[in-house]
């Protein structure tokens, strides 16, 4: 069901959808994502976490202190802090992603090294840990595998699965996955619902 051409008529790039569209049919198969309003809605939220396939690790390099405000408040209370965060992302991980998702403390350095990565952009050493016991592929001990397109892919259909996205799928709940994946904030919901909309006409077609 996935294709090249059907990726490129849900919006993909088409480099990006030469290269992905192989993992992708396969992982979907293996955590049965595997009707069309099911792969809409995982191409939804994928396309839109990952920038369409272009951005599989998260860099957290930010050139303004107010920005670095804006997206981690409560980690970066103060615009000083920002301010010794900034062009740095590795010391910027490691201070908002401390004690969180079973990451160590900043020193531990946790923070980078299980930063967002794959198309749901995977975070945190104990979601690396749980991803590698259902693909059998080591994620904690080598994170950056995440990063490939294939463990990219297979990783973000084994959290699709594990969180139950396909029920809410099952009725098109696109805000209901956008919760599930992204959380309270909501970030890009409209961009998420416009993408559905467009990968479902695109997986309907004959």
């Amino acid at each position: 069901m996935i294709t090249v051409p059907r990726l490129i008529a849900a919006g993909i790039a088409p480099t990006q959808a030469k290269v992905f569209a192989g993992p992708l049919a396969a992982a979907c198969e293996q955590y049965e994502i595997n009707t069309p309003v099911r792969i809409a809605a995982f191409l939804a939220q994928t396309a839109h976490e990952s920038a369409g396939f272009s951005k599989l690790e998260e860099d957290l390099y930010y050139r303004a202190p107010e920005r670095v405000r804006q997206i981690f408040p409560v980690t970066v209370p103060t615009m000083r802090d920002a301010a010794t965060l900034i062009r740095n992302g590795q010391k910027l991980a490691n201070r908002v992603y401390a004690g969180k998702n079973g990451n160590g403390d900043e020193a531990s350095g946790d923070g980078w090294k299980y930063r967002g990565r794959g198309l749901l952009q995977l975070s945190g050493r104990a979601n690396y840990a749980a991803a590698t016991r259902s693909p059998a592929r080591d994620y904690e001990a080598h994170p950056e595998a995440v990063a490939e397109p294939v463990d990219a892919c297979l990783t973000s259909a084994w959290f699709w699965a594990s969180t139950r996205c396909n029920d809410l799928a099952d009725n098109s709940d696109i805000d209901g996955v956008t919760r599930r994946v992204n959380g309270p904030a909501m970030a890009g919901a409209d961009d998420r619902r416009n993408r559905f909309r467009e990968s479902l006409t695109a997986f309907l077609a004959a």
